[in-house]
């Protein structure tokens, strides 16, 4: 079960999130459910550690079992969906470079959601979410950056 809530205030989700990048590419998934890009990730399950959520994350959407390089951003995120007030913290991962052969389109385990290999230089022109990876990725810091978010 995902940590997490839902009250009359709104939600809270913890998450894990794997920034994957290859050939100066991101690796983001697209539902039909949504009009934005987001990276590979889901929920932290009760007793599950970030790490170990991002990797089996990693591999139920892609097939591949990736490793983490290190942890660059956690992220405190407001916002609003469907008139509703979502607070999640997200622990995003950089992902050790491997040979995989994951293809655009191709489906992840959720029914119409697609993985995309999206150019950095295109980051600022699609839509993305958290926004901040529109930017932040132009030069990834070499310490654990935090992000406090509203959108």
């Amino acid at each position: 079960m995902d940590i997490g809530y839902k009250s009359e205030k709104g939600t809270f989700s913890l998450r894990a999130a794997a920034i994957i990048i290859e050939n100066n590419c991101l690796l983001l998934a697209k539902s039909d459910k949504y009009d934005c890009f987001y990276t590979v990730g889901g929920g932290i399950q009760q007793n599950e550690t970030s790490d170990n959520a991002v990797l089996r994350e990693c591999y139920e959407e892609t097939g591949y079992h990736f490793e983490i390089d290190r942890l660059v951003f956690i992220q405190e995120r407001f916002y609003m969906m469907n008139n509703v007030q979502h607070h999640e913290v997200v622990f995003f991962y950089l992902m050790k470079k491997m040979d995989c052969d994951i293809h655009s389109g191709v489906n992840t385990d959720q029914n119409n959601e697609y993985l995309h290999w999206i150019p950095l230089e295109e980051l600022e022109t699609i839509n993305i979410a958290p926004a901040f990876l529109r930017t932040a990725l132009k030069s990834i810091p070499d310490e654990i950056t935090h992000i406090l978010s509203y959108e």
